[in-house]
């Protein structure tokens, strides 16, 4: 069987509503970026430099 349905019939059954992130899985990523810029300001860094001006 074909379905031939017009697209105004198919769109009336499709609605899109986007979801609001709560309030704490924004805070976990907040918490999560400043970790890694705090990780490679201290640790990532100094290492990619001794590496560089002292290679194995």
């Amino acid at each position: 069987m074909v379905d031939n349905r017009t697209v105004e019939e198919e769109a009336r059954y499709h609605t899109y509503s986007g979801n609001d992130i709560p309030w704490y899985i924004r805070l976990i990523w907040i918490l999560f970026w400043i970790f890694v810029i705090y990780y490679g300001i201290s640790y990532f860094l100094p290492a990619i430099d001794s590496e560089l001006l002292s290679p194995p």
